[in-house]
């Protein structure tokens, strides 16, 4: 589905919400290919009240291809649907006349670091990043060389921090935990082959392992079976065990969401969300897990846009090989993904905790693998982590880590994560 048809669904979902009757629906969407048995099988189940099931349906329409709004239309007009389909119809029509009608819904600025500021002390913090503002507060991020001088007195420290459970979470057991990978090389749906992810694979297989955590690997899964596989670790016990990571190494594509961004492909080509994929592990899903940290690394696209960079003052190519071809892990939503389910996402869940979970690139844009040596994601995940495991947290490992990717290939790439950790977390080594 392409842009303008994906915002206007968003901006008439409260209407289609409220007014959409799903139960004719069903038949419809079946005969007219545009969802598969599966698919409604689980928006009915996994969403009780008609307004539930018709907020999914809205949701999961903007996966089903180009054709699925024109598709959709015609499916209202043949339930007698007919004012919202007018809405819709009208709602197009204009947007294709002029595309401003239509627009990307305007995001509501965050702002980290001053707080409280003036019209004019945001307008200076906006052109003197680096200047402080007298009397205001300001978060400051270390840059990756100066974490862990090394020094004696930063070890100490370090060794005072993993023995504080007050701010540290404790990673005694030995294991520490279970560490998934999920390795989707070989699809049967027209995407591409992932040359290369064996080496992700190989490579962290044995850094989880001498991180002391016990690692099973699974390869060339379904949709289906990505969704059983983690549901089967989450019901596992894991009470005298201190952490869980899940590794998932395929393509990706962009998914509505109301926490985690994108979505994952099976090699049947359906895609699950990344915040289904997360709230399996949740407090209600995986109680033996509660208050421990739950770690998601996930190397795949955010989408298909490609990030030329932008010129700064000193470049380096020392991280492209010489005739090396980087490809990228995405894959666009699909107009014809064939009779097979599509897992739906989660309507209601709570807040997460205890959750760290890192994407291979920013949400949107592609994310770069070389077919010889692996990812760069991954790649340098690995080395960061043998070279500095040891003495820094997590989040000074992927800030190292998004420091030596952003600085990769022609091309850019830079990862980043969303952070539910409620204490620092140190690596067992």
């Amino acid at each position: 589905m392409d842009d303008a048809d994906r915002q206007l669904l968003r901006r008439c979902r409260v209407r289609l919400v409220s007014e959409l009757q799903v139960a004719p629906l069903w038949d419809v969407l079946l005969s007219r290919e545009l969802f598969t048995p599966g698919m409604i099988e689980d928006i009915q189940a996994g969403s009780g009240s008609r307004p539930d099931q018709a907020r999914q349906l809205v949701i999961d329409l903007e996966t089903r291809g180009r054709q699925a709004l024109p598709l959709f239309i015609s499916c209202l007009e043949d339930t007698g649907q007919t004012s919202l389909a007018s809405l819709l119809r009208t709602s197009s029509q204009a947007a294709k006349q002029d595309p401003k009608a239509v627009r990307p819904l305007d995001p509501i600025p965050v702002v980290l670091g001053p707080v409280d500021l003036k019209r004019e002390e945001l307008r200076m913090a906006k052109q003197y990043p680096s200047k402080p503002i007298p009397g205001k507060l300001t978060s400051e991020v270390p840059r990756p060389e100066d974490i862990g001088s090394g020094g004696v007195s930063d070890v100490r420290a370090q060794r005072e921090l993993r023995r504080n459970a007050d701010v540290a979470y404790v990673l005694n057991a030995d294991p520490c935990g279970y560490c998934l990978i999920i390795n989707n090389m070989n699809f049967s749906s027209g995407l591409s082959t992932r040359s290369g992810s064996n080496v992700d694979c190989e490579k962290l297989t044995h850094r989880f392992r001498l991180l002391h955590f016990s690692v099973e690997v699974k390869c060339n899964l379904t949709s289906k079976q990505m969704v059983q596989a983690l549901m089967e670790l989450a019901r596992r016990d894991h009470g005298a065990l201190d952490c869980c990571v899940v590794v998932i190494l395929s393509h990706g594509c962009e998914a509505s969401h109301r926490q985690f961004p994108g979505a994952i492909y099976g090699t049947d080509g359906c895609p699950v969300p990344v915040e289904k994929i997360v709230n399996t592990f949740n407090g209600t899903s995986c109680p033996s897990l509660g208050g421990k940290p739950k770690l998601f690394f996930i190397q795949a696209c955010g989408g298909e846009q490609k990030d030329p960079g932008f010129e700064v003052a000193s470049t380096s190519s020392k991280d492209r090989a010489p005739g090396s071809n980087p490809e990228p892990d995405a894959a666009p939503f699909q107009d014809n993904p064939g009779n097979c389910d599509q897992p739906d996402a989660i309507s209601s869940l709570p807040t997460p905790s205890d959750i760290f979970v890192s994407y291979s690139t920013f949400p949107g844009f592609v994310s770069w693998r070389d077919p010889n040596s692996g990812s760069w994601y991954i790649e340098t995940l690995d080395r960061v982590f043998e070279q500095w495991a040891h003495s820094d947290d997590l989040q000074s490992l992927l800030l190292r880590v998004a420091h030596a990717v952003s600085e990769k290939g022609i091309y850019k790439q830079i990862p980043g994560c969303f952070n539910f950790l409620r204490k620092k977390l140190f690596f067992k080594t």
